[in-house]
């Protein structure tokens, strides 16, 4: 099979994307820790791709690390899961009005490069298999195409 006839399969069934506004709609998280500025590739209740624009206008540059800024594994593992939430709002729909998505495990998570001002990071996203309330995910974070981070994790969805 050729590339293109496989990026047409892995579209098929997809939605919009989803730009900052209709994320904040989504989600509840807001400046400073707002870690996702887009969501693409969206197909419900299987994948999404959230888009990371790093900056070193953020905070968290002033003290990791002043001299060498690098993007914090905590936040590339929230970047993950906000993007998670976005595809569970998406694959919800209207159910998943004022309902918020919590952590509940993080495994296997691996760091495998720094990611530092100036990178745009990928992060995919794909439904491993949900019970109830409970989503499982796995996630890679990517710069340029090559795998910076990558987590299996687990979430409840609950109401506020």
């Amino acid at each position: 099979m050729d590339a293109t006839a496989g990026s047409a399969e892995a579209t098929q069934g997809s939605v919009g994307a989803y730009d900052i506004a209709r994320i904040m709609q989504a989600i509840p998280h807001r400046y400073p820790f707002l870690l996702v500025d887009r969501v693409v590739d969206i197909v419900p209740n299987e994948s999404a791709v959230g888009i990371k624009n790093v900056s070193i206008n953020e905070n968290f540059f002033q003290g990791h690390f002043p001299a060498h800024p690098v993007l914090p594994g905590v936040l590339i593992i929230e970047s993950m899961a906000q993007t998670a939430a976005v595809l569970v709002v998406e694959t919800l729909g209207p159910s998943a009005a004022g309902k918020l998505v919590y952590f509940m495990t993080v495994d296997g998570a691996k760091f495998r490069k720094p990611v530092v001002p100036g990178d745009q990071m990928r992060v995919h996203v794909r439904k491993e298999k949900q019970r109830g309330n409970i989503w499982k995910f796995t996630a890679e974070a990517k710069v340029d195409g090559k795998v910076v981070a990558e987590a299996t994790y687990a979430a409840m969805i609950l109401d506020r």
